[in-house]
């Protein structure tokens, strides 16, 4: 479609996720001079706005938000209006709300302008003391075990730092599915409310953040960046032909962990071994 250059502008704008200092200036003025916010919840960014003593006036958009609010935006950049988007803490998209938006105003071919800030994963990765070279960000895990352990398992030979979000009341249960799934040697980081009063930092193996996080309720609030380290590269993983047989057979009919200790059974092989040989034949 043709956009005239008196087209409005899409800023999409980075907040704190706690500590209000770290509103950067460009997003407290791009704030002030939009015609229009697109909040996550306008009731709950009213309290970031009054702080910096921005009036602009706010609506509410979340991706649930039907095609006709999603239009209604775009016909205001088309009338000339420069609009903002933020989310409740955080830079938009980042496992938060506005790719509708985005994508649509975008295929529209409206200009879009970033206006950088926080980012929870960012910097909890800065602080790690994990491999950044490479990393992968999953966002959130499934909140039921069976498809949680499913999608750890994906992911288990990873050898890239492995990102993740979670909620404070499921990381009790998602630890215990890191020490079941990928070992409880391997190294974790545990972040909490960055930036905020209690921030926390928690490192050491899976078991060990396991004992810590079962034994201390207060690291069970709050938000929480879970992060861990990639795997080993090792050499591919052998089985004699029967082995292998066993395995794909009842890799067809159970989860792998089951299928695994049953073909020790079997095979006479390390229960270990033949899941480190399923995990492989998943990549």
């Amino acid at each position: 479609m043709f956009v005239s250059e008196s087209s409005g502008v899409l800023y999409v704008v980075a907040t704190p996720i706690g500590n209000l200092a770290d509103m950067v200036p460009r997003a407290v003025e791009t704030l002030q001079s939009v015609d229009l916010i697109a909040c996550e919840d306008t009731r709950y960014s009213s309290r970031l706005l009054e702080h910096f003593r921005i009036e602009t006036p706010t609506t509410a958009y979340h991706d649930h938000s039907d095609d006709r609010r999603v239009q209604k935006l775009i016909e205001r950049l088309q009338a000339g209006q420069n609009l903002a988007l933020i989310s409740d803490a955080g830079t938009p998209l980042v496992s938060d709300p506005g790719f509708k938006l985005v994508r649509a105003v975008r295929d529209a071919g409206f200009k879009m302008v970033p206006i950088p800030g926080a980012c929870a994963f960012v910097a909890a990765l800065s602080v790690a003391g994990l491999p950044s070279d490479k990393f992968t960000f999953e966002g959130f895990l499934p909140p039921k075990r069976g498809a949680r352990q499913a999608a750890l398992a994906d992911i288990a030979n990873d050898t890239r730092t492995l990102v993740f979000y979670e909620a404070p009341h499921r990381i009790l249960d998602t630890l215990q599915d890191v020490v079941e799934v990928m070992g409880s040697e391997r190294e974790v980081v545990m972040a909490r409310e960055i930036t905020k009063t209690f921030e926390t930092l928690l490192s050491g193996t899976a078991e060990e953040l396991l004992e810590i996080v079962a034994g201390d309720s207060n690291q069970r609030r709050g938000e929480i960046v879970l992060l861990l380290r990639g795997a080993d590269k090792k050499p591919a993983s052998t089985l004699d032909a029967e082995a292998e047989r066993t395995m794909t057979i009842l890799m067809a009919e159970l989860p792998l962990k089951q299928a695994s200790t049953l073909a020790a059974q079997i095979t006479g092989l390390k229960k270990k071994v033949l899941y480190q040989w399923a995990l492989e034949q998943k990549k």
